[in-house]
């Protein structure tokens, strides 16, 4: 996030949401949202193929068609040009590559745009004159935004629309992520990313790699990494020998499933490191047993950047060991040494090599924690990015046409299939699933479908149903709701047993950052 979460309840004055079912992902940030409207008289765009609950508080609410977001925000964008609602002394003083963006959105007028997302031209200039008049506009954003094949031109797209505005740099505004799992911030500032050192330092920067050369006492790959779809190709074709997962279930979390188990089953090493026998480590040569949050010490960082301390409240249960001791202890094993003695001693070394963390310690941030970054330690952290520069010197506008998603409905697929969370479940259910009380809100998935496919389909409520793509089929339960629009249904990944990653592909990934699209897939409904 380039702002703060509480700016959403406060300073706010609109807030555009898109791709985020925000009060079942994000519940407290969908409160802060929700009392915002209420109480505050913030306006409020939701853009999502679903009806979610924060629409009916909405001032404007886009249905739009799964997978056509570039077209949606550069109608927006072109409704801002023509009315003369951009920030002249913004994109002059602090932007480039202006032109270049006008000469791409001239086309996407409303009328142009309204048949690509399937809805209202007058919607769309009614949401951009709300974004671009008000006095604070914040854009939030989660994995209905980023889970495509063109999920990097979405999230460029939507920071056009903040730096054509304005809407950076000060309270109230921003573009913010809503991260999907509580400590994903964290582990991407500390390098779990294949392109990266901690702190976003390029992997093929020589003079960083210099650095941690240096700090760790090795010598290191010039080259980047592999995503987890290159990893589980390599793996299929007997690449990748060995494999450690920790913390991850990737036999439900990740797209094309029987793909991932051929590719699993392929390894000469399996080693999975979790909390649960999850059906990843089902497959495991070695598990090693970890703890929960409530059994370790250490820091998250959560996804406005707060870097906060975790304290340990009770003793794990048997051989069960804190993360970074299994690791330590697996390295020291295997001939590098790791002799430390507790995750604060860890921590320091952090902040000789991460610039955003140098200024923390466990004692700056052992009440409310603080957001990097924060490069000494007298300064007081940065709750929001970009007042005065950004860190390349001027905002980038990137000119973007709409690319339709890879795979599309057709004769023998005629439906578009998007897959989610619910509220009641968290990630692939290794936890939640094994609470009674949630389970008795939702025991199994379904697939929800509106009425006016429904009735063409000769299905009703609560009947059993076979949902297939070209990758394979689950059975599943309907549930007939407007919720989702005529010719889009949507089900829960959150179930082994009816997983909705069989159904999902990778043919077509992101070119940058390789992420799977997961919110668009062909798809059927039969009769059982």
């Amino acid at each position: 996030m380039t702002n703060s979460i509480n700016e959403l309840e406060k300073d706010a004055t609109a807030i555009l949401l898109i791709g985020t079912n925000t009060t079942e992902n994000h519940p407290i940030i969908g409160y802060k949202i929700r009392k915002n409207v209420r109480f505050n008289g913030a306006k409020l765009i939701v853009a999502d193929p679903r009806r979610i609950e924060l629409s009916d508080i909405a001032d404007v609410d886009l249905r739009f068609r799964p997978g056509t977001d570039v077209a949606l925000i550069n109608g927006f964008m072109n409704v801002i040009l023509t009315e003369g609602l951009e920030n002249k002394d913004f994109i002059s003083k602090r932007t480039e590559a202006y032109e270049e963006l006008v000469k791409v959105v001239e086309k996407y007028t409303p009328e142009y745009v309204a048949p690509i997302c399937g809805v209202d031209a007058e919607d769309i200039r009614k949401a951009a004159r709300i974004y671009a008049t008000a006095e604070r506009a914040s854009i939030c954003y989660a994995m209905g935004l980023t889970q495509h094949s063109t999920g990097t031109d979405n999230v460029k797209t939507m920071c056009n629309l903040a730096l054509i505005t304005g809407n950076l740099g000060k309270p109230g505004t921003g573009v913010n992520p809503l991260r999907g799992q509580n400590n994903v911030q964290g582990a991407c500032d500390m390098g779990a990313l294949p392109v990266v050192y901690p702190a976003y330092q390029a992997v093929t920067n020589a003079e960083v790699r210099e650095k941690f050369e240096k700090a760790w006492g090795v010598a290191l790959s010039p080259n980047n990494g592999l995503t987890i779809p290159d990893v589980v190709d390599k793996a299929h074709h007997g690449i990748i020998k060995g494999l450690m997962v920790f913390g991850e279930n990737p036999m439900v979390s990740d797209p094309d499933l029987h793909h991932v188990g051929e590719a699993l089953d392929n390894l000469e090493l399996l080693i999975v490191q979790d909390i649960f026998l999850t059906e990843t480590a089902m497959k495991a040569h070695v598990v090693f047993p970890g703890v929960t949050f409530a059994e370790k010490n250490g820091t998250f960082s959560n996804t406005e950047r707060r870097v906060q301390r975790v304290r340990q409240a009770i003793t794990p249960k048997g051989d069960a060991r804190q993360d970074w001791q299994i690791i330590s202890e697996l390295s020291n094993r295997l001939g590098y040494p790791m002799n430390y003695n507790s995750p604060e001693e860890i921590f320091e070394e952090i902040k000789t090599v991460t610039p955003s963390y140098a200024g923390l310690s466990y004692q700056r941030i052992d009440k409310t924690g603080i957001p990097w970054p924060c490069p000494n330690a007298d300064h007081p952290g940065t709750p929001i990015l970009h007042g005065e520069k950004f860190n390349r010197g001027l905002g980038l506008f990137h000119a973007v046409e709409f690319k339709e998603a890879y795979e599309l409905p057709d004769k023998e697929y005629p439906l578009i299939l998007s897959t989610g969370r619910s509220l009641f479940h968290y990630h692939t259910g290794t936890m939640t699933r094994r609470s009674s009380a949630l389970n008795e809100f939702m025991p199994s998935n379904e697939v929800q479908v509106n009425p006016e496919t429904a009735a063409r389909l000769n299905i009703v409520d609560n009947e059993m149903v076979k949902l297939v793509s070209r990758r394979g089929s689950i059975t599943v339960k309907t549930h007939v709701t407007e919720m989702v629009p005529d010719g889009v249904v949507f089900t829960f990944f959150h179930f082994a047993e009816a997983a909705a990653n069989v159904l999902t592909h990778t043919e077509a990934l992101d070119p940058v950052a390789k992420i799977p699209e997961y919110k668009v897939s062909a798809a059927r409904i039969e009769k059982i």
